[in-house]
């Protein structure tokens, strides 16, 4: 069975459940139980690689309060110990465990201070509680809305029957889950969110090439889909040792403000062998005054596709200065990656194509992007990339920061050979790149590349959206002239049919 059909028949069970109202609420009810058993999945791969791995869910403690501090404790929090037989728990039971015990302490799950020592103790407990740290802050905007604890068991043990990180070949189906899930979250009226295709973000990672050690940055991150393939590109190309992996994982960042994409994210950084992703932030990173971004802030490389068609809320406009001051969220994160990439940092954006002509805020951060960065390569996709979540045009920016611009190059990618659009039988795939891959060291212009100097860019008040001037000229002939050549084509026809009844009408009177 596929995890779709496994997330499909979880939904139908809920949808009996009372407590569980509408589509938004199902999603995130899966998602907590999905991340509880992916985690006590990846729990027990390292407890086979590591004797002294201490689970942050043994030996819980957390504070409540009540009159006063109440101090609580919970011996074995893990999906194992509560969830995995498949006639453990249920009814009334389970419901209260996971009501008043489990949601309970892993909301307040008590984190202790950050140890600084380098012995092995030290390291030890530091890990630990960093573990911590990432469990209370999924559970911090998680809910448990079932009514139902029978119905809560089918669920659980749907869940333990179908899904198993541990087998590889279902690591690489992360993004099935999160397409189901959001396809839901669109029926439920939430717009905004895209599911960035595979193709488009391995095509990204593929030219950027992050390098290993340096740090990668998605400042809005959804579920983590180009954290997760550089995190692929890294260990397929560059990670050899342990020492490699344990750099690596240093190396990745996120950002993401809505909860349910938040839990998604980490989930997925587990789900690819990230241990403790701490560095997946819950937050805005627009919500910060742009000046308080400091050097430590800055990073080597930028793999994003910010949230576009959206406004942002009333105030976080004046975190950024005059000339860029708008509600307009694209345009936001836009200043925000020019300020956060380092000199000499890379970066690939996805963005609609109304950030390529719009004006006024729009027209000073192209002008202020082809100032500090070389922006030397926009690939332009056909509409349908992003269908059905959206029909928006959108583009590829790829920029180095550190020196202006002097020339654009552009390149349209057409559809595969046959192909009007794509669909969700027939999606774009990363073959399709190939030829992109090609020209991209050896550059020349052609009826999908054309080449733009910054002068001409800027005579048009740095409007980025040029058509491609190489593309074959559709013309259309004179209609009288057409009319002539059609009338022609017809009295052609009928002699050649006059010809045709004659030697038939030969041949009847022959045999007569």
């Amino acid at each position: 069975m596929s995890l779709t059909t496994t997330v499909k028949s979880i939904q139908d069970i809920m949808r009996t459940d009372v407590g569980v109202d509408g589509d938004a609420q199902r999603i995130g009810q899966i998602v907590w139980l999905l991340f509880l058993k992916i985690w006590d999945d990846r729990e027990q791969e390292q407890e086979l690689l590591d004797a002294d791995y201490v689970s942050p869910l043994v030996d819980v403690r957390w504070r409540v309060a009540t009159d006063g501090v109440e101090d609580k404790h919970a011996p074995d929090l893990r999906w194992r110990s509560w969830a995995a037989n498949p006639e453990g728990l249920t009814g009334e039971g389970l419901l209260s465990f996971v009501n008043d015990t489990l949601f309970a302490a892993l909301k307040n799950l008590e984190i202790g201070p950050r140890l600084e020592g380098k012995d092995k103790a030290s390291r030890k407990a530091e890990a630990l509680r960093l573990r911590r740290l990432v469990i209370k802050s999924v559970f911090e905007d998680a809910y448990q809305y079932m009514k139902s604890g029978t119905l809560l068991r089918q669920v659980i043990n749907k869940l333990q029957e179908d899904v198993d990180f541990n087998d590889s070949k279902n690591r690489h189906l992360f993004g099935e889950i999160y397409e189901t899930l959001l396809r839901g979250l669109q029926n439920a009226g939430n717009a905004g969110e895209y599911y960035t295709p595979r193709a488009v973000t391995q095509f990204a990672i593929d030219m950027v090439n992050p390098k290993l050690g340096e740090v990668v940055l998605d400042p809005a991150c959804g579920t983590g889909g180009f954290l997760a393939g550089t995190i692929e590109h890294l260990r397929k190309t560059q990670v050899t040792t342990p020492q490699h992996e344990a750099l690596l994982q240093t190396c990745i960042r996120g950002v993401e403000k809505k909860p349910l994409p938040h839990l998604l994210c980490v989930t997925n950084m587990i789900v690819h062998g990230i241990d403790v992703p701490t560095n997946i932030r819950h937050d805005n990173t627009l919500s910060r005054p742009l000046r308080d971004y400091g050097p430590k802030d800055r990073v080597d490389v930028i793999l994003t596709n910010p949230p576009f068609g959206g406004q942002e809320e009333p105030g976080i406009e004046q975190n950024f200065p005059d000339a860029f001051r708008t509600r307009e969220t694209a345009d936001l994160f836009l200043a925000l990656i020019l300020n956060l990439l380092k000199p000499g940092g890379r970066a690939a954006v996805v963005l609609p194509d109304g950030s390529l002509f719009g004006e006024g805020v729009k027209t000073r951060l192209k002008e202020k992007l082809l100032e500090d960065c070389e922006l030397h390569t926009i690939v332009r996709l056909p509409k349908g990339v992003f269908a059905p979540y959206t029909s928006i045009q959108t583009n590829i920016l790829f920029f180095d920061k550190g020196r202006p611009t002097q020339d654009v190059w552009f390149y349209e990618h057409p559809y595969p050979a046959g192909a009007k659009s794509y669909s969700k039988t027939k999606p774009m795939r990363i073959e399709e790149f190939d030829v992109e891959k090609a020209w991209w060291t050896n550059r020349v212009e052609s009826e999908r590349a054309w080449r733009v100097p910054v002068a001409d860019i800027k005579a048009r008040g740095f409007n980025l959206d040029i058509k491609n001037p190489n593309a074959p000229e559709l013309t259309h002939e004179d209609p009288d002239v057409l009319l002539e050549r059609y009338q022609q084509a017809r009295l052609a026809a009928a002699e050649v049919l006059g010809q045709l009844k004659d030697a038939l009408s030969e041949a009847l009177v022959g045999r007569s």
